[in-house]
C-alpha cells in the first residue's frame, strides 16, 4: 500500500511554467512504472506521461517536447516538469502507481492556464 501526495499545482499564465510533485508514503525503489494523468473540465481522464524503473519515459502527443516526467527514488518523490504551457493544460493532475495489480492515486492538484 501507499500513498500519494501531489503539489505544486496553480494559476499560470499561458507559455509559463510549473513543476508538480509526487511524493509517495513509501520507497520508491521497487516500483516498476508511474504516470500522471489530467482530467480537463468535461472530458476524460487522460494519461499524460509514464516513466518506468529504469526511467524510461513515453508522454501523450500533446505534451511531446513541452513536458517532462522524472523520479528521485532516493527522495520518494516522481515529478512533472511542464513548460510553454497552454489554455488547454488546465486541468486536475493526478500521480499513479500500479503495485501488484493494484491502483493507487494521489488526490490531484489543479493547474489553471489562463490569462
Amino acid at each position: 500500500q501507499v500513498q500519494l501526495v501531489e503539489s505544486g499545482g496553480g494559476l499560470v499564465q499561458p507559455g509559463g511554467s510549473l513543476r508538480l510533485s509526487c511524493a509517495a508514503s513509501r520507497s520508491m525503489y521497487s516500483m516498476g512504472r508511474m504516470g500522471w494523468y489530467r482530467r480537463a473540465p468535461g472530458k476524460q481522464r487522460e494519461l499524460v506521461a509514464l516513466i518506468t524503473s529504469s526511467g524510461d519515459t513515453n508522454y501523450v502527443d500533446s505534451v511531446k517536447g513541452r513536458f517532462t516526467i522524472s523520479r528521485d527514488n532516493a527522495k520518494n518523490t516522481m515529478y512533472l516538469g511542464m513548460n510553454n504551457l497552454k489554455p488547454e493544460d488546465t486541468a486536475v493532475y493526478y500521480c499513479w502507481v500500479p503495485i501488484s495489480g493494484i491502483d493507487y492515486w494521489g488526490k490531484g492538484t489543479l493547474v489553471t492556464v489562463s490569462s
